[in-house]
């Protein structure tokens, strides 16, 4: 597969990834209609674990729930090896 159409994934959904996390915090607030957390880690786990991560800290969201806290790097140490895996192996 071509290499950059990889690289706008990578980038496209942890750009979503973050949105996602901003948007569910601003719903939060307003005791609005929520971002499942499915969704939330549906989208991390699909190749947007960085923005899911980065967006945890920007808006302060979800950090005090373990799985988040502790799921997301470990998510993110695997989506890393396995880039780098594909990238230098295949």
């Amino acid at each position: 597969m071509d290499e950059t159409i990889i690289l706008a994934y990578i980038i496209g959904i942890n750009i979503g990834g973050f949105i996602l996390m901003g948007l569910d915090k601003q719903r939060a607030k307003k005791r609005a209609w929520r971002i499942s957390e499915k969704t939330l880690w549906i989208t991390a786990i699909l190749g947007g674990g960085i923005g899911s991560f980065l967006g945890m800290q920007v808006f302060r969201h979800k950090t005090k729930h373990a799985l988040f806290r502790i799921g997301m790097p470990i998510l993110i140490i695997v989506q890393l090896v396995l880039w780098i895996y594909i990238s230098f192996v295949s």
